[in-house]
């Protein structure tokens, strides 16, 4: 009989368990599909390193990001595992050519749903023997596979082969309707279902009112100056983020914009500076955050409404993996919840397009022409595009309504939390089907909170000495000097 504790401390040096760890990995080496849901900090991606180092067959890690897929084989190869790669189109022809080739020789090999439905991918590993199928961050089938990346939606129609081998969805948020989801899209066969409780009682849950949104800004500066990081501010807008940045390096405060629209590589730099503890403050959009492994982040504001109640949760989850108290805080002022509706779906396909689609198509067009002609975003395209292979016409166009309802609804609900007197803690956990088993002390707004008492004050760095300190480094490295 396999004796996993000592397996755990031959591979990763742990004498126990995390809660949740062993249940899901013996359930996985019984050959059962399995969804887990483990808060952040939780250790989800033991759960198939594991596994993977038994069965001595490749694990298949559909991930999705590229930031993401790349942070999680660097830090595997950090530990010594030369077999993993990752497939995906940071990969130049040659390299991807190479990587398919010996696809098989890898232990753990990261790939994008883009990536997994192309042709000679799908044959490649059609000819392998894999031992577990792992999709990482699966709340992303819901809330993206009906968004802007249909390709999630696709990934059971491929992977759903009679003698396929286990698969493992992992995540750490989701309602009942997203694990519905989940099993159903990748058509998961009767799975054992580990749900921890979503509430992570080291996060304390601010929210405060302003009159108008450059109140929020004037909070945001006083306080940032005041209250020791590190931490990471949530804005709607790639502007926005560079605008609050620019004002927050002008008070002397070391913090960059993330947005999706920078270039990778200034991405993944700003990213590791951050996690190095070279920035105290990121400002970005929600494109930052997912697989950024950093224990410390004491802070998460909200400058702006999440578009729904798990993106939030997602969000301020990223602070405190540390276990230590740390401080999340909502910002409201009077009319936010318009410019999140408005955001929501302003790249939304429209009945418009469905017509437009069936008019390239009667004229034997390719329908991806509307996108070249600047009729749609490439984004809005896909959306489209998956429907209508899914759909008659007069149905694309209910569902597309039904979604924008359903979007504009789940921003009403992140406003009941605004609006709310009863604890915001309770609400965030009934939200998600939980029940509430304590309350910490300085809970939520609602119960009580005192701001002071969660944050450290501010101590500014000495620049001089930091740069000291680097010299030292240095001579050390390449002189020997201590």
């Amino acid at each position: 009989m396999l004796k996993l504790e000592e397996i755990l401390n031959k591979y990763f040096g742990y004498s126990e368990f995390r809660p949740g760890q062993k249940e899901v990995i013996e359930k996985v080496l019984d050959g059962q599909d399995v969804i887990a849901l483990l808060p952040t900090g939780m250790g989800k991606s033991l759960c198939y390193q594991l596994p993977g180092y038994i069965f001595n067959k490749p694990v298949l890690i559909i991930s999705p990001l590229l930031s993401l897929m790349q942070d999680q084989v660097d830090q595997m190869k950090q530990f010594k595992e030369k077999r993993v790669v990752a497939l995906n189109s940071f990969l130049n022809p040659a390299q991807k050519r190479a990587v398919l080739h010996y696809l098989h020789e890898f232990r753990f090999i990261f790939i994008s749903p883009e990536m997994l439905l192309q042709e000679q991918v799908q044959q490649k590993l059609n000819a392998m023997e894999l031992s577990l199928i792992v999709v990482d961050e699966a709340h992303c089938i819901s809330q993206w596979g009906f968004d802007f990346r249909p390709d999630y939606l696709r990934i059971g129609q491929v992977i759903g082969k009679e003698n396929r081998p286990p698969i493992l969805a992992l995540t750490a948020t989701a309602t009942q309707k997203v694990l519905g989801d989940i099993e159903s899209y990748m058509e998961m066969r009767n799975p054992y279902k580990f749900i921890h409780s979503v509430d992570r009682p080291n996060i304390h849950l601010g929210k405060l009112m302003f009159q108008g949104r450059e109140d929020k800004i004037d909070w945001i500066l006083d306080h940032v100056t005041k209250s020791a990081g590190p931490g990471i501010i949530y804005t709607q807008s790639r502007s926005k983020t560079e605008s609050l940045s620019q004002r927050l390096l002008q008070a002397e405060i070391p913090c960059a914009a993330y947005h999706g629209g920078m270039d990778p590589l200034d991405r993944q730099f700003i990213q590791q500076q951050f996690i190095d503890g070279s920035l105290e403050w990121i400002v970005a959009t929600n494109a930052f955050g997912m697989g950024v492994h950093k224990q410390n982040v004491r802070q998460v504001i909200h400058e702006s409404l999440p578009s729904n109640m798990a993106n939030y949760m997602q969000e301020f989850g990223r602070a405190g993996r540390d276990g230590e108290d740390s401080l999340a805080v909502l910002l409201y002022a009077e009319g936010d919840e318009e410019l999140a509706k408005f955001v929501g779906i302003d790249d939304y396909p429209v009945d418009a397009h469905v017509d437009s689609y069936l008019s390239y198509r009667a004229r034997q067009e390719l329908p991806i022409s509307m996108v070249h002609n600047g009729e749609i975003s490439e984004t809005a395209f896909r959306v489209l595009d998956y429907w209508m292979h899914q759909l008659h016409p007069a149905e694309v166009k209910q569902r597309l309504t039904s979604m924008k309802i359903e979007k504009m609804r789940a921003v009403e609900e992140v406003m009941d939390l605004i609006d709310t007197n009863a604890c915001m803690r309770e609400k965030l956990v009934h939200y998600f089907g939980q029940e509430l088993e304590s309350k910490p002390t300085d809970c939520c707004q609602c119960c009580g909170i005192e701001y002071q008492s969660i944050v450290q004050p501010r101590v500014k760095k000495d620049l001089a000495a930091y740069e000291l300190n680097w010299k030292k480094r240095l001579e050390k490295l390449l002189l020997g000097i201590s």
